[in-house]
């Protein structure tokens, strides 16, 4: 079912909308759960979460692009999942790993002056990713947005992964040199 008639439902209140959309995409919201939480249990609960709030937010919102409004949703959920768990349990996670990549380049919200320029940020990356190579912004999207390991990224797009780790280096120094031309701290 097309994405217009899906969103259609979910304004008409068809509980129809749910199924529909777990069909066309459960698979996809279930491996960016996955990616982040590696643990099925969790990764189920969170895609359920997904459709229970795009449920509640449908409408009045009405989606441009339905995919990535689920995908943002189910990312969301899943590291709001991810913090508490780490913070219950202050193992190691896949999601340090990460973070600790883009820290050169990127200040912690965790911070006062990271929180002020999270919208800056946000906006400087989509330019910085509008001018890299499709390549090297499909890595790099892959894996600090998805959360792909860079074996998963090797494999899916037939590389080694030393050249994905090259290109996610590349990509990390550009970004820092991208932010510190456009004068935001790293």
């Amino acid at each position: 079912m097309e994405d217009e008639k899906i969103i259609e439902l979910y304004w008409q209140r068809d509980e129809e909308a749910l199924k529909q959309t777990n069909e066309k995409y459960g698979a996809f919201c279930y491996c960016i759960a996955q990616n982040i939480l590696k643990n099925a249990e969790d990764s189920k609960e969170c895609v359920n979460d997904t459709w229970f709030k795009t449920w509640l937010v449908i409408p009045p919102k009405r989606p441009e692009f339905f995919q990535a409004f689920l995908g943002k949703i189910t990312r969301n959920l899943s590291l709001d999942r991810y913090r508490k768990s780490r913070a219950s349990k202050r193992g190691a996670g896949c999601m340090d790993v990460i973070y600790e990549e883009l820290e050169e380049c990127i200040a912690s919200r965790e911070t006062p002056d990271g929180q002020t320029d999270a919208i800056v940020i946000t906006d400087a990356l989509a330019r910085f990713l509008s001018g890299i190579s499709r390549d090297a912004r499909v890595i790099f999207v892959r894996r600090y947005w998805y959360a792909d390991s860079v074996a998963r990224i090797a494999d899916r797009y037939s590389m080694s992964e030393s050249k994905v780790k090259s290109s996610l280096m590349r990509s990390r120094n550009k970004l820092k040199a991208f932010l510190e031309k456009e004068g935001i701290s790293v």
